[in-house]
């Protein structure tokens, strides 16, 4: 059994200025698209970069035992680090 395309149900309305719609007119153009498809298109390239960029990171083995080595290592003491976060400061 094939995979169906899901429905398009839901609507995204925005507001932009004379010039940003010009511009998205002028891509979607040349994509051939109409604005509405080439906005989905590469909004989605955008979310799914994003949201990627904050839940996946790949390390190869020598990078990954790096990471590990500094996820165990005890934590050293920074004394100006320690002096910042303790000390008033002007907003104080």
């Amino acid at each position: 059994m094939q995979n169906q395309p899901e429905a398009k149900s839901e609507r995204i309305d925005i507001r932009a200025t004379p010039t940003a719609k010009n511009l998205l007119q002028q891509a979607a153009a040349v994509s051939h698209k109409n604005v509405s498809e080439f906005l989905l298109e590469h909004g989605l390239i955008a979310a799914s970069e994003a949201l990627t960029n904050r839940r996946l990171f790949v390390l190869d083995d020598e990078q990954w035992e790096a990471f590990c080595s500094a996820l165990d290592r005890k934590p050293q003491d920074k004394p100006n680090l320690r002096r910042l976060l303790t000390e008033p400061s002007v907003f104080d």
